[in-house]
């Protein structure tokens, strides 16, 4: 039997729309992410448990593992009758990556359970193709981080991505309302052209922020976190988001964002209490419904993870 966990991720993290992510995992050490479990089967089943199962497909042929099974038994070229067990932890339409952990937990099992033994590279590839069923298009602003841990930046094609710095002693807020938000719906709302204007100083804020991650200027780099090219389009499809940013830098919080393609918003903190004060007041103010929850999070550098 083989168990594996995948991480919940912050696709964009404000300023690196499509190009950056980042692994986190609550300070509590719970497993704020999906796990799948495999086992030896004389047929195919697939069984899905969890407090958000409820949200998938009830036609198994539809669900993301299956077509994870799929591709491996093409890689194998003939199809082995195994049982797969998905703990579906993470909210679908979150903005937490919620599609990747999936995606990224299957992935990473079946490969250890076949033995295949494919490369690192290769796997983010078929991680990548199997996002793209979901979110129609390929792209691994939330896979790669989820697998591989840490903050990636998304590269190119042929190296995918590259784990980049970032400030330990920053803590990261994350809230879900307790509502889902469309992935489509927040990537329709997007302009289809842009200004000249826009695409310089966007660029000018990702690359400083990149540079300040290297060079260690905290400032810099809370200073750079403005994004130009989603954000603004996609705040009027979050409730009170102009109003919780407000109070939360009142706070002491030092920014705030929408987590991905939302409606989860992330906040980052240097100061452990001023953290616990803003996850008091977003429980009170910016959850809808009881399903709804915050954590306080650090980066998760480890990745995915083998639990058994």
């Amino acid at each position: 039997m083989i168990k594996i966990y995948a991480p919940a991720s912050i696709g964009n993290i404000g300023v690196g729309f499509d190009i950056l992510g980042a692994a986190i995992t609550p300070i509590n050490n719970s497993l704020l992410g999906d796990c799948v479990t495999i086992k030896p089967s004389n047929k195919l089943e697939i069984y899905n448990i969890g407090e958000f199962s409820y949200q998938l497909p009830k036609n198994f042929q539809k669900n993301i593992i299956y077509k994870t099974w799929k591709i491996f038994c093409k890689i194998l070229k003939k199809k082995i009758p195994i049982t797969i067990i998905l703990e579906k932890n993470l909210p679908i339409g979150s903005g937490l990556g919620s599609s990747a952990s999936s995606i990224v937990a299957s992935t990473l099992a079946l490969n250890k359970f076949f033995e295949t033994k494919l490369s690192k590279k290769k796997l983010l590839k078929i991680m990548g193709k199997l996002e793209g069923y979901i979110s129609g298009s390929i792209h691994y602003d939330n896979v790669s981080p989820s697998f591989l841990g840490g903050v990636q930046l998304i590269i190119n094609k042929k190296k995918i991505s590259q784990k980049i710095p970032i400030f330990k002693n920053w803590l990261w807020i994350i809230a879900w309302p307790g509502v889902q938000l469309s992935t489509s719906i927040s990537r329709d709302i997007l302009p289809h052209r842009y200004s000249r204007e826009i695409c310089v100083q966007q660029n000018r804020n990702l690359s400083t922020f990149i540079h300040a991650l290297y060079t260690k200027q905290e400032k810099l780099a809370l200073k750079m976190m403005k994004d130009l090219i989603a954000e603004p389009y996609r705040i009027p499809l979050l409730k009170k988001f102009d109003i919780v940013k407000k109070n939360l830098l009142k706070i002491g919080a030092k920014t705030c964002h929408i987590s991905g393609s939302g409606p989860t918003i992330f906040s980052i903190c240097n100061n452990s209490e001023i953290a616990e004060i803003s996850q008091i007041w977003l429980k009170k103010n910016f959850l809808e419904n009881k399903k709804g929850f915050v954590y306080i999070c650090k980066i998760n550098n480890n990745g995915a993870i083998q639990l058994r």
